[in-house]
């Protein structure tokens, strides 16, 4: 069956539906990673946006036991070339399957390179897949303007809390789209992780006396949390350890008076170079961020650049003053992508008193 993906600008690329047949409008991005497409598929940050993957061919290994949360939550899965026969000895099925399976619509066969070239010169953009052959760009174009991913935080989060038994320190997660590997990584560790939803008060969190507080990753803008915001600053103004990844560094920053805004497309994907200020070393990260914290409106008094990125100077990470507080735009519990800061959680575990 045909397929269309028609971009806010008006250009409309063919290619053949995979995936759910239904029609789906979403922010468009694309990701550079050569593998890890189903944690792509199920990391939270990408809920309310649709994925294009740059590497040519897609699902050569199927689905294997990486998810990154319980379900998928891209709008959309955007390919070159999808594998419909998969080979590994962990495969558990197809991609096309997956997608079947969880509703999900995509296109394959388009030029993805053409694709991501529009992207990062005219920004990321809004669009629509769709199987209809008989689209009419005129009625399209104003779904297309006004879709906006919203409070995606409240849809991404998870409904009560849990625990990850452990012998060491008591670390309390904000889980804002947490990917499973931020809490596995803190587990391995040693760690006791208590996983709260997004909207908990700082007061129960604080009231439970947790050794450290770790905020997670997750999507969309950050200056649509705003409750969540309040009960951050509150979490700083405390004197319990923190750490925090990529939405949670961006939240942390707007708690305490820094600003952040929109890239023009973000940083998607398992090659980005970041340099850690303190010991000049160049370390090869994943992300999965479209928002960037304003190290122009930095308040050094409060907190100063720890990472940078090397490839276009965006802040990579904060240091705050005199807190034990350190947060990070990238993602050093990786999946996908390489390990290369998980150094990073054994920071954290000093900052709490123990020992790596």
């Amino acid at each position: 069956m045909k397929a269309f993906l028609i971009l806010e600008d008006g250009t409309v690329f063919e290619g053949t539906s995979i995936g759910s047949t239904r029609e789906v409008v979403s922010e468009i991005v694309f990701n550079t990673s050569m593998t890890g497409y189903l944690e792509v598929l199920t990391d939270p940050s990408y809920a309310g946006q649709a994925v294009c993957m740059t590497y040519p061919l897609i699902g050569n290994y199927g689905i294997t036991p990486d998810m990154e949360s319980s379900r998928p939550w891209t709008d959309g899965f955007i390919v070159r070339e999808l594998s419909r026969i998969p080979s590994n000895f962990r495969c558990e099925g197809t991609i096309q399957d997956f997608l079947v399976k969880h509703d999900i619509p995509g296109i394959a066969g388009i030029d993805t390179r053409a694709l991501t070239k529009i992207l990062r010169e005219k920004g990321t953009m809004n669009g629509m897949i769709t199987t209809n052959e008989n689209y009419n760009f005129e009625e399209i174009k104003p779904r297309l303007e006004a879709y906006a991913t919203g409070d995606v935080v409240t849809k991404v989060t998870c409904d009560t809390s849990s625990v990850l038994k452990g012998a060491g320190k008591r670390v309390a997660l904000l889980d804002f789209g947490a990917k499973k590997n931020i809490a596995k990584s803190l587990n391995d560790r040693g760690c006791e992780v208590t996983i709260y939803p997004a909207h908990t008060k700082a007061e129960k969190i604080l009231s439970s006396n947790p050794d450290g507080i770790m905020l997670s990753n997750g999507p969309g803008d950050p200056k649509d949390c705003g409750p969540i915001i309040d009960e951050i600053k509150k979490l700083y103004d405390s004197d319990v350890p923190i750490f925090a990844i990529c939405l949670g560094h961006q939240l942390m920053a707007l708690a305490t008076g820094a600003d952040t805004h929109k890239m023009k497309y973000g940083h998607r994907g398992g090659n980005h170079p970041v340099k850690d200020l303190e010991t000049g070393r160049v370390y090869i990260s994943s992300q999965n961020h479209g928002y960037v914290v304003d190290v122009d409106k930095l308040d050094p008094k409060v907190a100063t650049p720890a990472f940078v990125n090397v490839n276009d100077g965006t802040n990579e990470g904060l240091k705050y003053t005199g807190k034990n507080i350190f947060t990070v735009q990238f993602h050093p519990e990786a999946c996908p992508g390489p390990q290369d800061s998980g150094y990073l959680f054994d920071r954290f575990i000093n900052m709490m008193g123990g020992e790596q």
